[in-house]
């Protein structure tokens, strides 16, 4: 168990700009094209120009390096530049590399992006294709053989188990898709504007990998996000009101792996998210009564479960009941079970519209957003926090 003490970089810097295509099932554009007009998006949304820029952080599995987009975009030298490794497990710690990055004076402007055709190109929901040999994916090597190909085969191993252990049906995790379509149906970004659902329709939809139905699923998105991060001070200077990283974290949990940690003692949560919870709580100075607005991670409905749980917003086993009270306003912009799936930058670019006062489904008074990434894998979160 991490002992560690809070750290010094809350309060160091800010999001400033929000930038993002439209999301689509079919581009028509390559993904290049994607990241560069999100990132000039977002530049434009901060008041900043390319010239601005010396810092850039992306993910992994992204095929548009850091310095292809920055001369795409017009950016010209860099003094930082860095990729987190994880899927959507780097999320917030794009944010995180780029705060470091700006409190240490390695750069003053840095951009964090992701964009891909996750729909009309590589489809990160098929599975496991061709891999190349390395350490890390030896451990697929004893889930894969016997059918455990897919994300969804993954997650449903550790929700099967989650449901036996608090004597649970599938239909409780139908509350968090049922959320996330309501604040999609209002938002006219998302790709389910317009089409709510209901607990019946969670539990009439198509069984994907039991317990997890077709609902139960997060979308496949073409499109891009990115974000602007520099100084509190700076920040105070540009257009829009700043998101102020309160707290970074990143965590990795005893017997990590990527999707596939079997072999713990406990299934039914998720010590890497448990981790990061700690140490954002340390940092902060907050408690779960002090968040006003959670985006949590929703690939898979039964692990915004889990998270919450890790976070201390309610006791093991009772994430559901947590949900469906609508105790806290979640996922506001339709996650990424409704909006689109952007291995979770939008869901950062949602808190800093809920702190700036601009987002469609606005909860009022928002002062404290929670962003946690990608569950199941080494993963991160953001505690952010309107100024002044």
């Amino acid at each position: 168990m991490s002992a560690r003490r809070a750290d010094t970089l809350g309060g160091r810097a800010a999001v400033v700009g929000i930038g993002a295509t439209e999301f689509s099932k079919d581009s028509g554009r390559s993904e290049l094209a994607l990241a560069a007009e999100a990132v000039r998006a977002a530049l434009a949304d901060a008041g900043l120009t390319a010239a601005d820029v010396d810092g850039m952080v992306t993910f992994t599995m992204d095929t548009s390096p850091e310095i292809t987009v920055a001369q795409a975009a017009g950016i010209g030298e860099l003094s930082f530049f860095s990729r987190v490794h994880y899927g959507g497990g780097a999320a917030c710690a794009t944010v995180q590399q780029a705060a470091l990055a700006v409190a240490s004076g390695l750069a003053e402007v840095v951009v964090c992006y992701r964009a891909f055709n996750e729909r009309s190109g590589r489809r990160f929901g098929s599975g496991v294709q061709r891999r190349e040999p390395s350490a890390e994916g030896v451990a697929l090597g004893w889930a894969l053989p016997f059918g455990l190909l897919t994300p969804a085969s993954w997650v449903a191993m550790a929700a099967r188990r989650y449901l036996h252990t608090y004597g649970l049906e599938p239909e409780v995790f139908g509350h968090v898709a049922v959320t996330a379509r309501r604040h999609a149906a209002t938002n006219p970004a998302a790709h389910f504007h317009g089409r709510p659902i209901t607990l019946a329709d969670h539990a009439a939809s198509r069984w994907i990998a039991e317990p997890l139905r077709l609902l139960d699923c997060c979308q496949e998105t073409d499109g891009g996000q990115a974000l602007v991060v520099t100084s509190v001070e700076r920040a105070r200077t540009l257009r829009h009101p700043p998101a102020v990283i309160a707290a970074a974290a990143q965590g990795a949990g005893r017997a990590q792996e990527q999707m596939t940690s079997f072999y713990r003692d406990d299934l039914t949560g998720l010590p890497e998210m448990g981790v990061v919870a700690r140490q954002l709580w340390r940092t902060s100075g907050l408690t779960p009564g002090d968040i006003d607005v959670g985006i949590v991670y929703d690939h898979f409905t039964p692990f915004v479960l889990t998270q919450l749980e890790e976070f201390g917003f309610c006791a093991p086993g009772e994430g559901a009941a947590f949900v469906a009270s609508g105790a806290l306003p979640l996922n506001t912009h339709g996650g990424q079970l409704g909006e689109a799936y952007l291995h979770g930058m939008n869901g950062v670019a949602e808190a800093v519209r809920q702190l700036r006062g601009s987002a469609v489904n606005q909860v009022a008074g928002a002062r404290h957003a929670l962003v946690t990434a990608g569950t199941g894998v080494p993963t991160s979160g953001l505690v952010l926090r309107a100024d002044g």
